[in-house]
């Protein structure tokens, strides 16, 4: 085997269109818009690189699970995401790089990794 890379990753949501919204609006994450249909209720959206996609269930309790998403610049996006009123713990130093972490609506974890 030879992985390339990470396709997407999934997560559960609650509720898709508040989930949706704050992916889009606040992340920056746009819809995928010819994903095709499967048997869950669900979206996906597009990252520079992969995907995420929302899957409506039950939301796991939280315990260190998370994903993680590069950003240009780690205090602009720490800022801005301040400044609509999400909460951020960081950044924190790790390596040669930093890293800072929100949770959407539902609580699920993500990692912003930048310098």
């Amino acid at each position: 085997m030879q992985p390339t890379g990470i396709h997407h990753v999934s997560i559960n949501v609650s509720d898709l269109d508040r989930s949706v919204r704050f992916y889009t609006e606040t992340l920056g994450l746009t819809v995928h818009p010819d994903r095709p249909e499967l048997d869950v209720d669900g979206a996906w959206l597009d990252l520079p690189s992969g995907q995420v996609h929302l899957i409506v269930g039950m939301v796991p309790p939280a315990n260190g699970q998370h994903f993680a998403v590069g950003v240009r610049d780690l205090d602009d996006a720490v800022a801005v995401l301040r400044d609509v009123g999400v909460a951020v713990r960081g950044p924190f130093p790790v390596g040669g790089a930093r890293q800072a972490f929100v949770a959407d609506p539902d609580g699920n974890a993500i990692e912003l990794q930048g310098k």
